[in-house]
């Protein structure tokens, strides 16, 4: 088990990062899977995992170059570290103790995924661990009081794990020096046919017999969680994605998994466990590469922070937020497609 570092560049920087080097930091398990990931928006750019022949191949979406994942017009979080609010906040608008706090409106008037310079879209510190049972990189970032409009300072961190067991785990922290809200998750698109394909020959599971319902803008709906049953959104059993379109919000069921990607032609598999009550499923239609990947975004549910009827993102001072989903790899049989 190995860890290794290169130099990828430097960014052209911004408002409140000017530019900084970019490292890439690959960790190899020494047993079929290796991943790399790169400080800038402590961002998964391979997942290298073995098909059923032992042949490997980066099995998540990546863009070719530094200047690419800078450029919004061509990056749609690919792989980033999603933060401090991963998915929508209606009318960019919190309320905190009876004070109201303006967010950063970068979606037509609502706030997505932490903002128009949201975590990913900064280079995190990094510092890598080789451990007995597994390799460890600790991504950092400091987020100031007011930062795309959030109240207090936080400090984030995102670790990568993997171990001898082919499992890939997320692992975020924070802290704050004031009551905020935050919800972290990984946006990385999943292609277990490797590069160059499409995800309609995969086939999903969702341990969620529930879903949040949006208007036509992806922001929910009043009133409960809806049944799957009946509609298109019933993953309850494997389906391929040839038939689904997805950019939906799921409650899991339990904490035992949430979800199960298989791709009969190659024989990889994948399995998600997680401590987060959801999991955000978006099959890429609208993606620069329609459906090149499936993302599993686990964690907070969409417009938490001003939903009392959702489970609760608000972090105070003297608390930490806690959030681990591990992706675990394996192949099966060769079954017919």
């Amino acid at each position: 088990m190995r860890i290794l570092r290169e130099r990828v560049g430097t960014t052209t920087g911004h408002a409140t990062q000017g530019p900084t080097d970019v490292d890439a930091y690959t960790l190899d398990s020494g047993r079929g899977l290796a991943i790399t990931v790169w400080t800038y928006g402590a961002t998964l750019v391979e997942v290298n995992v073995p098909d059923r022949e032992g042949r490997s191949e980066n099995v998540v979406v990546r863009l070719p170059d530094l200047r690419s994942y800078e450029d919004p017009a061509l990056n749609a979080y690919v792989g980033a570290t999603v933060g401090r609010y991963c998915r929508c906040v209606t009318g960019g608008r919190i309320e905190l103790d009876g004070k109201t706090h303006e967010l950063d409106r970068n979606d037509d008037g609502h706030h997505l995924h932490g903002g128009s310079l949201g975590f990913d879209k900064h280079v995190w510190r990094a510092e890598p661990l080789v451990l007995p049972d597994r390799l460890v990189l600790s991504l950092r970032l400091d987020s100031p009081d007011g930062d795309q409009g959030y109240p207090g300072t936080l400090a984030a961190e995102a670790r990568y794990e993997i171990d001898a067991e082919s499992r890939l785990t997320f692992d975020f922290r924070a802290t704050t020096t004031a009551p905020t809200v935050v919800g972290f998750t990984n946006h990385a698109f999943w292609n277990l046919g490797g590069p160059g394909r499409t995800v309609d020959d995969h086939e999903l599971t969702l341990n969620s017999t529930r879903y949040v319902a949006f208007d036509e803008r992806l922001m929910p709906l009043a009133g409960p969680p809806l049944p799957v049953a009946g509609t298109p959104l019933d993953h309850t059993a494997p389906r391929r994605l040839d038939g689904s379109r997805l950019d939906n919000f799921f409650v899991l069921d339990d904490p035992s998994w949430a979800a199960e990607v298989v791709h009969r032609p190659s024989g990889r598999a994948m399995r998600v466990r997680t401590d987060q009550s959801g999991v955000g499923v978006y099959s890429g239609d609208h993606f620069r590469q329609a459906r090149a990947g499936l993302c599993l975004e686990t964690g907070a549910w969409p417009d938490a922070p001003n939903r009392p009827d959702f489970p609760s993102v608000r972090l105070d001072p003297g608390q930490t937020y806690r959030h681990r989903t591990c992706h675990e790899f394996h192949t099966i049989g060769d079954v017919p497609a």
